[in-house]
């Protein structure tokens, strides 16, 4: 599997994991939907790994399944659930927080 280059905001702050991942990379990709095999190489984690743990995501409600095409089912995250609605402000948070504090202190040095 490729590593990624370039940790998130949101896996620096709370871990590194294969669910995390996968949210992670839902969030940022909040609009679109995508079969579970394109989940799993987009986000970096197996998809035998995703089996065990995605049946949770979508009973719980964070995912929901949007379509079929051919054998495959797409899945996206559910923008009508509140978790998942504050999932992705506390992403933007965090986002905002660590930019912010990153061009402060090129302010500093640049001084």
């Amino acid at each position: 599997m490729k590593q990624k280059e370039n940790k998130s905001f949101f896996l620096m702050q709370f871990g590194d994991t294969p669910q995390l991942r996968v949210l992670d990379f839902l969030i940022g990709f909040h609009f679109f939907d995508y079969p579970v095999t394109e989940i799993a190489r987009e986000s970096n984690v197996s998809y035998n790994s995703i089996k065990l743990f995605f049946p949770q995501f979508i009973k719980s409600g964070i995912v929901v399944k949007t379509r079929k095409v051919g054998k495959s089912d797409y899945y996206k995250l559910n923008l009508d659930n509140d978790f998942v609605k504050n999932l992705i402000k506390l992403d933007w948070n965090l986002t905002k927080r660590n930019v912010l504090s990153e061009i402060e202190a090129k302010e500093r040095i640049a001084a």
